[in-house]
């Protein structure tokens, strides 16, 4: 079983981490970068079908190559087995619809064609859900969203999901597709280890993959000069690797453009705040006293 988890890095949108120019656009330099957090929750499940069936988990993204550190973060929870990491400057400014060309290509050039690819059903500087399904498009597979449990059948090829129908009412519709599939996982994910030897397992590989995910932070760290691609379960590609034409991907392959972008507002540098002694009594009575009602629900 081999499956590709998509992840992609985005601005971190914590108060006072963004940082904007004169003109209202987004500094990506002066903002630290973090994975996107709707991609976590297919990181739990390219997991669970990891523990569940075995196999391997590869983990994608496209960006510049400070992605690194967003790929090693991947590889400590997914427990991924090998990074790729799809880079170069004809690449960037990409839309959705270039983005899933490239990602959909360096995934058509792995070594061997995964069974399953996850991704996140939106990224958190987007908004338009789109990457995955069009990713899914690109590579002609049956597409599974907002996926909240899983089970994959290997002897019958098939996947069976439920996932999260939004209508008058929320309802849940259980669904199943051929292998090789695509799933996009809803942050309503559970994952579910039924018996003691998935747990078991489940602890081994993530002693496993954390060590893996340190070493790779080492190389990170390393300052003398030398390839990323030396480390022997990353792969950087860039364009011409992948035999991509320039026309179809980054700024010219894309049929959009952001019209506009509504800075966050900063919050004041400085606030009241009040000391409060935890050993005394009477001050701790009254914050309980002011909280109380937030935790009643006015």
């Amino acid at each position: 079983m081999r499956s590709v988890v998509l992840t992609k890095g985005v601005p971190d949108f914590r108060e006072g981490q963004v940082s904007f120019d004169e003109d209202g656009h987004l500094e990506r330099g002066k903002t630290p970068t973090v994975m996107n957090p709707n991609d976590k929750h297919a990181l739990r499940a390219a997991f669970q079908t990891k523990v569940r069936n075995g196999g391997t988990v590869s983990l994608m993204s496209m960006g510049p190559p400070g992605y690194m550190e967003v790929l090693q973060e991947g590889m400590a929870d997914v427990y991924a087995d090998d990074l790729y990491l799809l880079s170069d400057r004809e690449m960037g400014a990409a839309d959705t619809w270039a983005t899933a060309m490239a990602v959909a290509t360096g995934i058509d050039n792995l070594d061997e064609q995964p069974d399953l690819v996850f991704a996140g059903f939106k990224t958190a500087d987007g908004e338009t859900g789109h990457t995955g399904p069009q990713t899914e498009w690109c590579l002609d597979m049956p597409l599974i969203t907002h996926v909240i449990s899983l089970d994959v059948d290997e002897e019958a090829g098939r996947v069976h999901a439920k996932r999260l129908v939004e209508g008058d009412v929320e309802e849940i519709e259980t669904v199943e597709a051929p292998l090789p599939a695509c799933i996009v996982a809803d942050p309503e994910f559970e994952q579910s280890y039924y018996k003691a030897s998935h747990r078991l397992k489940h602890k081994d590989l993530r002693r496993q993959t954390q060590a893996r995910a340190a070493e790779f932070g080492e190389y990170l760290d390393d300052d003398t000069e030398k390839e990323p691609t030396e480390w022997d379960r990353f792969t950087m590609w860039n364009h011409e690797d992948l035999n991509l034409d320039p026309d179809y991907i980054g700024l010219d392959g894309s049929p959009t453009i952001v019209a506009g972008v509504d800075p966050i507002p900063k919050a004041p540098s400085e606030r009241e705040a009040t000391t409060v002694d935890p050993d005394d009594d009477e001050e701790m009575e009254q914050i309980v006293d002011e909280l109380a009602p937030y935790a009643a629900g006015d």
